[in-house]
C-alpha cells in the first residue's frame, strides 16, 4: 500500500509489491515460479537470436546515451550472460564507452584476457552504442527503455525497467533464467581518496544527506539547491542536530568543483559539481539519506552498495513520469509522487511518449519541503514500513 503525505503527494515504499490487477500489465505468458531454473519456457524462443548468441565468444556492452537508461538496462546484459552460463557457453565480456568504469563495478565484466576471444562478437547496448560499436557483430541487441512492457506473473506486476528488460530477454531466449526481483546487478564500492578527504573534513559524520541537483531536464526536474537546503534544515531541526548536506550537481564544464557555503544554523552545505559517477558510487553508501529526482545519479545511489553490502535509503521525486517504471525495484529505493505520476504508473503511460499533457503545469514545486521532510524523517527514524 501507499501512504498519503501531508500535502497530498504519495509515498511509495520500495519494498511493497504491486499486485497485477492494480495497474495495466502484459501477462508474461507462464507461471514463472513453477518453471525450474534452466528449463525451457512454454513459449517459442527467438531461434535466430539464440543461435547467434551461442556462437559468440565475446560480449561487448556499449552504452552511449543517458546514465539512467544505461543503469536500468544492465539487467538485460545480465539476462544474456545468465543464459550463456546456464548453457556453459564461455565468453569474454567487456564494456566500452563513457560508462566503462562504472559498468566494470557490476561483476558483469570478465577480466581482460591476453588472447583474442574466439568466435563471433555480440554487442548489447542502446541505439547510439550499437551504431558506434556494432559494425561486424554477429548480433546486436538494442535495450530501449520504451520497448519492454510492464510484465505480470504469479499475480504480481513487474513495473521497474530492470525487471522489464530481464524478463523480456528471458522470454526471447526461451529459458527460465535464475534472476529474481529485484534484478539489479549490485555496484561494488571500494576505497576512494576523495571520499576519505570528505570524511576527514567531517562531511560524512553526523547526519549526512546527499541531494541530487544534476538533471538533463532542469526546467522540469530540478528541485533546486535552495529547496534541498530548506529540506535539510527541517530534518536537522527535528533531529536537533547539525546536518551535512552534499549537493550533487552536474558537470560545470571545467571538471570537478567543490565549494563549501557559509554555515547555516542547522545545515552545512557542500556543493560537489562534476564528480564522476564511478566516484559517486563510492560516496553514496556513506550518506544517511539520498534524495533526488528521477535521474541517473538517483538510480546509481540506489544501486551502489557499501563494502558490507548495505545501501543508503534513497527517495526519488516523481512529478510527471511513472514512479514505478523509473525506479530500480530495490527495497530501499522509495518514491514520492504526484497524482500525475501515479496515473502514469497505473496505466503504464509516459507523458512524453504518449503526448499526455497534464491538466496543470506540474513542476518540482509540487513537493513542499515540509511534507517531504516528514517522509524523510519517518524513514530515518524507522517509522515507515
Amino acid at each position: 500500500m501507499t501512504a498519503v503525505a501531508p500535502a497530498g503527494i504519495r509515498f511509495h515504499h520500495g519494498s511493497l509489491a504491486v499486485p497485477a490487477g492494480a495497474i495495466h500489465t502484459t501477462p508474461l505468458g507462464y507461471d514463472r515460479d513453477s518453471v525450474p531454473i534452466g528449463a525451457p519456457l512454454p513459449l517459442a524462443p527467438s531461434a535466430e537470436l539464440v543461435h547467434r548468441l551461442s556462437g559468440c565468444g565475446e560480449i561487448v556492452v556499449a552504452f552511449e546515451g543517458k546514465l539512467g537508461d544505461t543503469l536500468l538496462a544492465l539487467s538485460g546484459v545480465r539476462a544474456v550472460l545468465d543464459r550463456l552460463r546456464l548453457r556453459s557457453v564461455r565468453v569474454t565480456v567487456r564494456a566500452v564507452g563513457p560508462y566503462e568504469a562504472l559498468i566494470a563495478r557490476t561483476g558483469l565484466i570478465t577480466q581482460p584476457q591476453d588472447t583474442t576471444p574466439s568466435g563471433r562478437r555480440a554487442v548489447i547496448g542502446d541505439r547510439t552504442g550499437i551504431e558506434a560499436h556494432g559494425s561486424g557483430a554477429a548480433v546486436s541487441l538494442v535495450l530501449d527503455p520504451a520497448a519492454p512492457p510492464c510484465w505480470s506473473s504469479d499475480g504480481r506486476a513487474h513495473p521497474d525497467l530492470l525487471a522489464r528488460h530481464y524478463l523480456a530477454l528471458e522470454r526471447r531466449l526461451g529459458i527460465r533464467l535464475p534472476g529474481t526481483a529485484p534484478f539489479a546487478p549490485p555496484f561494488t564500492t571500494g576505497p576512494n581518496d576523495l571520499v576519505e578527504e570528505l570524511r576527514s573534513a567531517g562531511w560524512l559524520g553526523g547526519l549526512s544527506i546527499a541531494a541530487i541537483t544534476a538533471t538533463s531536464w532542469p526546467e522540469r526536474k530540478d528541485y533546486t539547491a535552495q529547496r534541498y537546503i530548506t529540506l535539510a534544515e527541517h530534518i536537522a531541526e527535528a533531529h536537533q542536530a547539525q546536518a551535512r548536506l552534499l549537493l550533487i550537481g552536474g558537470n560545470p564544464g571545467d571538471g570537478l568543483r567543490i565549494t563549501a557555503e557559509a554555515p547555516r544554523r542547522h545545515v552545512q552545505v557542500l556543493r560537489l559539481d562534476g564528480m564522476p559517477a564511478d566516484h559517486l558510487a563510492d560516496l553514496f553508501p556513506h550518506c544517511h539519506l539520498v534524495v533526488g529526482n528521477d535521474t541517473g545519479l538517483t538510480h546509481l545511489a540506489a544501486m551502489a552498495q557499501g563494502r558490507d553490502g548495505s545501501s543508503s535509503p534513497v527517495i526519488g521525486l516523481y512529478a510527471r513520469h511513472s514512479h514505478s517504471k523509473w525506479r530500480t525495484g530495490l527495497p530501499h529505493h522509495h518514491a514520492v509522487a504526484t497524482d500525475l505520476s501515479d496515473h502514469m504508473h497505473q496505466g503504464d503511460l509516459c507523458p512524453v511518449r504518449d503526448a499526455i499533457a497534464p491538466d496543470t503545469n506540474i513542476h518540482m514545486d509540487a513537493f513542499p519541503s515540509t511534507a517531504l521532510a516528514q517522509v524523510c524523517l519517518e524513514l530515518l527514524n524507522g517509522v515507515r514500513p
